[in-house]
């Protein structure tokens, strides 16, 4: 592979790290601001499980990011993630838990605005809908597994230490299945801008199975991920698990499912095909926000309980993260295109009869259109 690609790949890997450090507080924040799982132990399960995520069910949410705008030049690819990348780590500096999502379709339409591309509007519609429905999503769910969980609680009448010890084991599987979660759905954030350029080719091992060239593109990504959860994140963790409102460890354990099921829900073709076999409306395939959908959760359990405890300030300053982020992802994006396009001599975009080609897997040909 060319040094120039490795070079224009690192704002990807940057962009992995970022959401790493902010969003592993989405999936353990809970368990580690309620001191139920150490830290350490917290990071190496989310690294390990958001990289099978990525690698096995990223396909699906990354499609309609490459229907929003399909960067076809690996120059404008790394301008896109770079920006997506500074906005998040500028938040996460903060101590803010922000949209990762929000941040990459943000550099998106900056792209598209500085290439002169249309942004594609019903995909940009479904993506703004889920950053309504994500949070309003979360929170319903969160309000019926803690009425069903203390309710069973109630009933089973465990002793203090064994319904600790099934606790910090609910808080470990959850955080565990919200990692691969998180790597299935939110991959696409990382490396989805890469896709219709990606520089790799497939790799067949023996005839028994096909390592995709998005594949690799993913397994780099979630590396990545990994490396910003050990590194940077438990800033984001603590506010999250305790800046918020303060959580019971079951409570704790509700906001970690409830945000999972969002995003397995968001990222899971199984789940689509089998809605449209028997003629029910599929959830669309698309990254969601961890960071809205652990809110919402909290918030669900806040307002079961009559809305006390609630740190507004709090939630205000996450609120303004998440309407700032986009923007300067956007404005970042426009301004960094124009720099590399004329400064550095660089193709940011390629246009009419001597476009790039674009190289798309066969699981990804159907959902992302040609740049061609």
């Amino acid at each position: 592979m060319e040094i120039s690609i490795i070079l224009f790949l690192t704002s990807g890997l940057f962009l992995g790290w970022a959401l790493g450090a902010n969003d592993a507080a989405n999936v353990f924040g809970t368990a580690v601001g309620t001191r139920m799982i150490r830290f350490s132990t917290a990071a190496i399960v989310c690294s390990i499980f958001v990289i099978l995520g990525a690698v096995y069910s990223g396909a699906g949410a990354a499609g309609t990011l490459g229907k929003l705008g399909a960067i076809n030049a690996l120059a404008g690819s790394f301008v896109a993630a770079f920006s997506a990348a500074l906005a998040v780590y500028l938040m996460t500096k903060a101590g803010l838990p922000v949209s990762t999502t929000q941040a990459i379709v943000g550099a998106i339409i900056g792209w598209n605005l500085f290439s002169g591309t249309a942004t594609d509007p019903g995909s940009l519609v479904i993506i703004l809908t889920t950053w309504v429905v994500c949070p309003i999503l979360a929170a319903i769910i969160a309000m019926g597994l803690f009425k069903l969980t203390t309710a069973v609680l109630s009933r089973a009448k465990l002793h203090l230490l064994r319904s600790d010890a099934y606790t910090r084991l609910g808080l470990m599987l959850a955080g565990a299945f919200g990692s691969y979660s998180l790597g299935a759905n939110n991959i696409g954030n990382v490396m989805g801008v890469f896709v219709p350029s990606s520089p790799f080719t497939d790799i067949k091992f023996a005839g028994l199975f096909t390592f995709t060239s998005i594949q690799q593109l993913f397994l780099l990504g979630a590396i990545a991920i990994g490396i910003g959860v050990i590194t940077y994140s438990k800033r984001v963790m603590m506010t999250v698990g305790t800046n918020i409102m303060p959580l019971s460890p079951v409570a704790a354990w509700v906001v970690v499912m409830a945000h999972s099921l969002v995003l397995f829900l968001f990222a899971s073709q199984g789940l689509e095909r089998f809605l449209i076999s028997y003629g029910l409306p599929s959830i669309p395939l698309v990254p969601v926000s961890s960071s809205q959908a652990v809110v919402g959760a909290v918030l669900g359990i806040a307002f079961l309980k009559g809305g006390r405890g609630i740190r507004w300030p709090v939630l205000g300053s996450i609120g303004a993260g998440w309407v700032v982020t986009p923007v300067i992802a956007g404005i970042v994006c426009f301004i960094s295109l124009f720099f590399m396009q004329n400064v550095f001599n660089q193709n940011v975009y390629a246009s009419g009869p001597g476009k790039a080609p674009v190289h798309i897997s066969a699981e990804l040909a159907p959902i992302i259109p040609s740049a061609n």
